[in-house]
C-alpha cells in the first residue's frame, strides 16, 4: 500500500511549474518538428541577439540577454561558431573579454529561420483563441 501523503490537496496537475514544463515541452517538439538545419532553439535565440542587438557584444552580457547561464552560453556560442554562424575575437578595450557577432551565414541562417519561429508560435498558440493568447503573453512576462 503506497504511504499516504501528509499535503492530501496537493495535485501534480495542478502546479504552475508542472504545468510549464509539459507546455514547454510541447512546444520544444513543435520546434524540432519545423527547425532548419538542427538548430536548437538556443541557438536561435543567441543568433536573433546577436543580430538585433547594436554593435558587438560579449559573450557574458549575451548570456544575461538570452537567459542562459555562463556554461551553456559558452557550449552554444562554441557550436555557432564551429557551424560559421558566429565569430568571435578578443575585445581590443578588455583582452579578458570576448566580443561575438553573427557572420554572414549566420544572418542567413536567421532570416531563413524568422517565418519559421513564426510558424512554430503559431502552432504552439494554436489551441487559444486571440484573445486567450494575448493573456497568456501577458502573464508569462508577469511571473517571468
Amino acid at each position: 500500500m503506497a504511504p499516504m501523503l501528509a499535503e492530501d490537496d496537493y495535485k501534480l496537475d495542478d502546479q504552475a511549474g508542472f504545468l510549464l514544463r509539459k507546455a514547454y515541452q510541447r512546444h520544444m517538439t513543435i520546434f524540432a518538428d519545423f527547425t532548419l538545419d538542427g538548430l536548437t532553439s538556443m541557438q536561435f535565440s543567441t543568433l536573433y541577439r546577436l543580430a538585433t542587438e547594436p554593435g558587438p557584444i560579449s559573450q557574458n552580457a549575451l548570456g544575461r540577454l538570452v537567459a542562459m547561464d555562463a556554461a551553456t552560453t559558452k557550449g552554444v556560442v562554441s557550436r555557432l561558431i564551429d557551424r560559421g554562424l558566429v565569430e568571435s575575437e578578443r575585445d581590443l578595450i578588455d583582452k579578458r573579454r570576448y566580443i561575438l557577432r553573427t557572420t554572414p551565414a549566420g544572418r542567413e541562417m536567421l532570416a531563413q529561420m524568422l517565418p519559421v519561429m513564426k510558424q512554430v508560435t503559431a502552432e504552439t498558440m494554436k489551441p487559444l483563441s486571440d484573445s486567450e493568447r494575448a493573456q497568456l503573453m501577458a502573464l508569462l512576462r508577469k511571473i517571468s
